[in-house]
């Protein structure tokens, strides 16, 4: 996942996407920017780094536990003084950093405009193509390929390949 200007991107957002048809639904992502550890464990993690870091400021205290473009993001949501010092912060405040760590929500209110788009659903039907030749069933001497046909697959060079596939196919039979 890419924390980018507009909001996230990333093959799992890209693979997610295609799910996501309503914006008027209201999306919302979910991040756990520490899965391998239990809240519990997590929180222990803090107090340690919170405790070697006890008369810095909470904002330069993390810098062990996030990406330096991350922490001021943190601190935002979080809700406190940045330059508040470690060994001024409450358990509630401390379990709220926790909490937001495990559980860090982005709205998606839309996608990237279709001139940005990677991959896009939607096309000729496939059951309208003879699968051997990219031939339309319709139309005579038609033959489709790649982002014409409503097909699309998650990132990972397998829309590539469907081009690829589909391109050879219709050029060696539409001779």
């Amino acid at each position: 996942m890419l924390f980018t200007h507009f909001g996230i991107s990333g093959p799992m957002v890209l693979s997610a996407s295609c799910n996501m048809r309503d914006f008027s639904l209201g999306y919302t992502a979910h991040i756990d920017f520490k899965p391998a550890l239990t809240f519990e464990q997590l929180d222990l993690r803090v107090r340690r780094d919170f405790k070697e870091n006890i008369n810095k400021s909470a904002s330069n205290s993390l810098g062990k536990l996030l990406p330096k473009k991350l922490i001021p993001v943190i601190i935002e949501r979080w809700g406190i003084d940045a330059d508040k010092k470690c060994n001024s912060l409450t358990k509630d405040e401390r379990k709220a950093l926790v909490s937001l760590l495990k559980d860090f929500t982005v709205k998606i209110t839309s996608a990237r405009p279709i001139n940005e788009a990677i991959i896009t659903s939607g096309g000729v039907k496939v059951s309208e193509i003879n699968p051997k030749t990219m031939e339309s069933k319709l139309v005579h001497g038609l033959y489709f390929c790649g982002e014409v046909i409503d097909v699309d697959a998650y990132t990972g060079g397998f829309n590539l390949v469907i081009a690829w596939a589909t391109g050879r196919l219709a050029g060696e039979n539409s001779i």
